[in-house]
């Protein structure tokens, strides 16, 4: 897992799974804590995450609403938007651009 960017924009490749999920919350809490208005999170290179990768995001996003700031999705990969629905997290996150309109479809 890599995460590149600023306190504005982060964009996280690789992996975002039980090995990467104590790296990945100290970057992203950091990023949150320091700055200012909302933080994108672009996922587009991201290959994969399981449930502590999941966590880890959900963590962001509360922190993001202890500091008064919003954590938005970008660039979510098919397979992870199909979990965020599955999970209704899809209603709960801010999502760039929404979600795909199979995903949903094939919630219903």
């Amino acid at each position: 897992m890599h995460i590149r960017g600023d306190h504005a924009e982060l964009a996280v490749g690789g992996r975002l799974d039980v090995r990467s999920a104590a790296d990945a919350r100290t970057v992203l809490h950091a990023a949150l804590d320091d700055g200012a208005g909302d933080l994108v999170l672009d996922l587009t290179g991201l290959d994969s995450w399981d449930a502590t990768g999941l966590g880890v995001i959900m963590s962001a996003h509360r922190r993001a609403g202890r500091t008064g700031r919003r954590l938005v999705l970008r660039g979510v990969p098919p397979q992870m938007q199909r979990l965020l629905v599955a999970t209704r997290l899809h209603r709960i996150l801010a999502i760039e651009g929404g979600l795909e309109a199979e995903t949903l479809k094939g919630a219903l």
